[in-house]
């Protein structure tokens, strides 16, 4: 049923199309890294593909919108965390998904949503998979912008470090990527 919603939320916008695996390989790729527990990365796994949820809930419209989001529609977008964490209470086998789903565009300097939760107050595997996402994001064409080349979303990375990201998260990712163990856990047909 989990891997049912993960495909419903990528079918509604083709630019998606293989985010979730993606993300969530990369966030598994920073969370071995920085030794995360068989537990913890089994709970990734069912987080990981959840995280956008939410996104059922916004208009296919909105979307896929190729130009910028009227303020009304960005407010739509900003819903979709608690959306997806009201969908996944729902599901007894999805509940570990909910710092995933709820907090996973929590800022680190507090600039996030939908809480505006800072530092450590962040679950740490919202954290691991806020980078993973802003990547994949970044590196992925979108119907309002070209996708970032990986040296130029490892910059952004780099330079967001401490503000958006977590700076201990944000190294390990870095050092992973340097390393060449994340593109070889990507999967092999959405590989960036």
């Amino acid at each position: 049923m989990l891997v049912e919603l993960s495909r419903a939320i990528e079918s509604r916008d083709p630019y998606t199309r293989g985010h979730s695996a993606r993300v969530t390989a990369l966030a598994e790729a920073v969370a071995r890294w920085i030794g995360w527990s068989e537990e913890q990365l089994r709970t990734l796994e069912v987080g990981g593909p959840l995280h956008d949820i939410g996104k059922l809930s916004v208009p296919a419209g909105i979307l896929r919108k190729p130009g910028p989001l009227t303020p009304d529609e960005r407010e739509e977008i900003r819903a979709h965390p608690e959306a997806g964490a009201r969908l996944i209470e729902a599901i007894e086998s999805a509940r570990c998904a909910l710092p995933y789903v709820l907090y996973h565009h929590e800022r680190w300097d507090g600039g996030g949503y939908p809480h505006r939760l800072a530092g450590a107050a962040i679950p740490i595997e919202a954290r691991v998979l806020a980078i993973a996402d802003a990547f994949d994001a970044m590196t992925s064409q979108r119907p309002y912008r070209r996708a970032l080349a990986d040296e130029q979303a490892l910059a952004e990375v780099d330079r967001c470090t401490g503000t958006q990201f977590d700076p201990e998260v944000a190294r390990a990712f870095l050092e992973v990527w340097g390393s060449g163990s994340i593109r070889s856990s990507l999967p092999e047909a959405a590989a960036l």
